[in-house]
């Protein structure tokens, strides 16, 4: 029980040394917070204070940074802007270029807008310095000299050096930021519209140029088309246009090429505007030629042909060049418009050409003088006429078949063997009937005048002549060989059966009558007047020899066909020298006179020379 007792007032004891411990620690703690309340109310103010500076401090560091910054920006701006505003440089072309494409990155990643538009106004001024270097590149090579007239143009001038600057230029054009492409570039508006400028000088320049390098080979066409063969000016005119074309061909090669904006329509559009110039030079170089035809159709008829058939030909590269120039000028045709005024020229010329042989025969006797015989002009024309038809072929069968079958008779009947309405594949049987309606034209005019003739005699033999001519140089001997193709069956029996009536013609005008006093009889009225007719016979044999000889002296038989102009000689000795010889030996050994070469003044082998000194 002690022992308990004890421990317990030990802790008692330990119970209150614990408790004033605590309280000492209570108070030591309270007096020490205290304190820290005090300390924090002194130092609140300085730490607030330190707070403020530093972050002054800061700023002041974060703005030192920022003026170095915009200094150095500003810096690289200046330089920048010298050197765009200097524009490219030659051979420095690579350094403009990275300048520009700075500028473009900078606009990119810069937030500032007011400094993106500045550097919009500069890269902006940068297009415009390369398209002026572009515009002068273009005009330097669309000056200069022309090719002479006398050579065949292929293409404008482009010098191969100029070629050389301006492919990297548009290269580098054709990235520059458009609306397209950088919706949201301040400077691509102003850009496209800059570069559509030039574009369309380039087409300006360009087709001013090509103009101008056609323009004397075109002056040139039309000042020989009275100097050469009409065919020959005609094929000259279809050589020009086909270096027209030549020439078009070669500047959509360039404009596809060199032009800053690629686009297909802008292209086209731009193509357009560089061939009015050169198609308007197309369109009054052929007014020109077909006024210069109108003047005097019958004349240059083969030159309309030959420049309507040169055209045909140049058809399908025309289409081409339409289709380059766009839908919307797709309706413009200037080769279309061409061949339709080409073609009517050529229409009237048929028909007018059948009435210029047609009023030949309305002429009041033989043209040139009463005893003329030689071949007529319009022989000669009609027969030249259908020898240079095959050279043209193309071209007169394309306008025969337009004016249609037998039209160019002006309604006066078909022609022969005409059956339904000719079309495309008629080409050989169009041009045959046209032929035949010439040659039968001729045929009616010739006879018409020799029936005309107031001396038949005379008459028979300018037939004869101009029948022959006509024959000759068509089925015999044409001048050229390809017109006995177009040349049909009936044309050439027509033509032979009326050289054999106009031979039959000559015989009766020329010598039946010689034949006539030696047919006749001369036994009536008794011995003496037998013998008085005798007489007035070989009197009146010998007049009509002489006058046939006279009448032979002047004129030129047969000149175009010496074979058959020693035939035709040959029976006239035949016809007439063995008839002399019978008569006069019947008579000479009657002693119809006592002075018998009083009357037979001629041996039969003096009128035989005599006949044959004709045809020679």
């Amino acid at each position: 029980m002690d022992d308990e007792t004890a421990e317990i007032e030990l802790l008692e004891q330990n119970l209150n040394k614990t408790r004033q411990i605590s309280q000492r620690m209570t108070s030591i703690l309270n007096s020490f917070d205290t304190r820290l309340a005090r300390l924090e109310k002194s130092i609140l103010p300085l730490y607030t204070s330190t707070q403020i500076l530093n972050r002054r401090a800061n700023n002041i560091e974060k703005a030192l940074l920022k003026i170095d910054e915009v200094a150095s920006n500003q810096e690289g701006i200046a330089a920048e802007e010298a050197l765009i505003l200097r524009g490219p440089q030659p051979g420095q072309l690579p350094v403009y270029q990275e300048a520009l494409e700075r500028l473009n990155a900078s606009i990119a990643f810069k937030s500032s807008d007011r400094d993106s538009l500045d550097t919009a106004r500069l890269v902006e001024t940068g297009a415009k310095k390369l398209t002026q270097l572009f515009t002068k590149l273009v005009a330097e090579a669309s000056t200069g000299s022309t090719p002479p007239p006398n050579t065949e143009i292929t293409a404008a001038p482009f010098p191969p050096a100029i070629l050389g600057t301006l492919r990297p230029l548009v290269a580098f054009m054709r990235t520059l930021p458009l609306p397209a492409s950088h919706p949201s570039h301040p400077a691509a508006p102003a850009i496209m519209s800059t570069l559509k400028d030039a574009q369309k000088g380039y087409a300006d320049m360009r087709g001013t140029w090509s103009r101008k390098c056609l323009e004397a080979q075109g002056k040139r066409v039309i000042d020989r088309a009275d100097t050469v063969d009409s065919i020959v000016a005609g094929k000259e005119f279809g050589r020009w246009v086909e270096s027209l074309l030549s020439v078009a061909d070669e500047e959509y090669k360039h404009i596809k090429d060199l032009c800053p904006l690629s686009s297909p329509n802008v292209v086209a559009s731009s193509y357009n505007a560089l061939l009015n110039p050169i198609l308007s030079l197309f369109s009054a170089t052929l007014t020109s030629l077909i006024a210069f035809i109108k003047r005097s159709l019958h004349k240059y008829a083969f030159c309309a042909l030959a420049s309507y058939e040169a055209l045909l030909s140049l058809q399908p590269r025309w289409d081409t060049l339409l289709a380059r120039r766009g839908s919307e000028n797709a309706k413009a045709n200037e080769l279309k418009d061409g061949l339709g005024t080409l073609r009517s020229v050529c229409l009237r010329s048929f028909p007018e050409f059948l009435a210029d042989i047609k009023m030949a025969s309305l002429a009041k006797g033989v043209p040139g003088t009463e005893t003329s015989v030689g071949v007529a002009d319009f022989v000669i024309n009609a027969v030249k006429y259908m020898d240079r038809l095959p050279e043209v072929h193309g071209a007169a069968a394309a306008a025969l078949l337009q004016l249609g079958d037998g039209n160019w008779k002006m309604g006066e009947g078909v022609t022969v063997g005409k059956s339904s309405k000719l079309g495309d594949g008629d080409e050989q049987l169009i041009l045959e009937h046209f032929i035949y309606d010439v040659v039968m034209t001729a045929i009616n005019s010739l006879t018409t005048i020799s029936r005309t003739q107031r001396r038949p005699a005379h008459g028979s033999m300018y037939l004869l002549n101009n029948m022959s001519y006509l024959r000759h140089n068509t089925v015999l001997e044409p001048a050229h060989e390809a017109l006995l193709d177009f040349l049909a069956k009936p044309a050439q029996d027509a033509l032979n059966s009326n050289f054999r009536t106009a031979k039959a013609a000559y015989f009766d005008a020329n010598f039946s009558p010689l034949l006539q006093t030696l047919t006749d009889d001369a036994s009536t009225g008794g011995k003496s007047g037998a013998k008085a007719a005798v007489k007035e016979k070989f009197t009146k044999f010998y007049e009509l020899l002489d006058e046939v000889l006279d009448r032979h002296k002047g004129a030129k038989l047969l000149e175009d066909d010496p074979e058959s102009r020693m035939a035709i000689g040959e029976d006239v000795v035949k016809l007439v020298v063995p008839s002399l010889a019978r008569f006069t030996a019947k008579y000479k050994e009657k002693e119809f006179s006592k002075n018998p070469s009083k009357y037979i003044k001629q041996s039969s082998d003096e009128v035989e020379r005599q006949l044959k000194a004709i045809y020679r």
